[in-house]
């Protein structure tokens, strides 16, 4: 790829990040967390891991996996030769949902856009679903974890085709130790995936970060409602429509955003 498609396609994201910082399409959800968990890692990274959701101190540090469950993920990771810094870590919801109970199947609908988006741009070759619930999510079916993990399969995400890879939790290993040679065994599996020839993409052209829907009025960031649909080139734009949802007292200022877009993403 082009140094200008990798600037386009980095910039893109960043752009989708700052949406995301102030997304309200889930009102409880933004009602009640403290900073939204939209992933870190390489931005260019060729591996990807998709969790369930955030939890209480992914919720404090706006940062996916910093518990012990994250600490064994980079045990596991340095197992085949790879560190946290080369991966990109994201979760089916940006937002804790409250008390850590299940996300609710509308949330899951508001956030995937974000998820898609992410996968689209980031570009990896291989994504492990971690746990049952990112992969029944990612798989569009019930057949649980149990039965799937080790097992690649090739699916598209949104604009993006990759070798979805199901593997345990690592808070799986945590709870019943003898999940964790389970977990190593899958995850000794990953270099040889790597190593496999991209597979053929439905598209390689970039879009606009706007163009699935993430721009919304104020009005319309209540759960279930419509996508305001990107402008057109040359249409008026209403001004008393914020082009952006308005995220009231959890908006976060400029200085820490640009901080914690530092943190997250390997952009710079």
């Amino acid at each position: 790829m082009s140094s200008e498609k990798t600037n386009q396609r980095r910039e893109a994201l960043k752009e989708v990040f700052a949406q995301a910082q102030v997304c309200v399409r889930c009102q409880e959800l933004a009602a009640t967390r403290k900073k939204v968990v939209f992933g870190a890692g390489n931005a260019d990274a060729e591996l990807m891991f998709v969790g369930e959701a955030p939890g209480a101190s992914e919720d404090e540090q706006g940062l996916p996996f910093v518990g012990r469950a994250g600490k064994l993920l980079e045990t596991l990771l340095k197992e085949i030769g790879l560190e946290r810094k080369d991966v990109f870590i994201a979760n089916v919801l940006k937002c804790r949902p409250p008390g850590n109970r299940d996300p609710l199947p509308v949330e899951i609908e508001n956030c995937r856009e974000y998820l898609y988006r992410q996968v689209e741009l980031i570009q990896p070759r291989v994504i492990c679903s971690l746990g049952n619930f990112s992969t029944k999510l990612l798989r569009e079916d019930p057949t649980g974890i149990t039965r799937l993990h080790g097992k690649p399969e090739e699916l598209t995400l949104g604009r993006r085709t990759v070798r979805l890879y199901p593997i345990f939790h690592p808070a799986a290993a945590l709870y019943t130790p003898r999940m964790l040679e389970t977990l190593r065994e899958d995850f000794s599996r990953l270099p040889d995936l790597l190593a496999l020839a991209e597979l053929p993409q439905p598209s390689d052209e970039l879009e606009d970060p706007r163009a699935l829907g993430f721009v919304r009025s104020h009005a319309e960031g209540s759960e279930g409602s419509a996508l305001k649909p990107p402008r057109a080139a040359g249409e008026e734009v209403d001004q008393s429509v914020p082009s952006r949802p308005i995220a009231g007292q959890d908006e976060i200022s400029a200085l820490d955003s640009s901080q914690l877009l530092a943190d997250q993403l390997d952009l710079f």
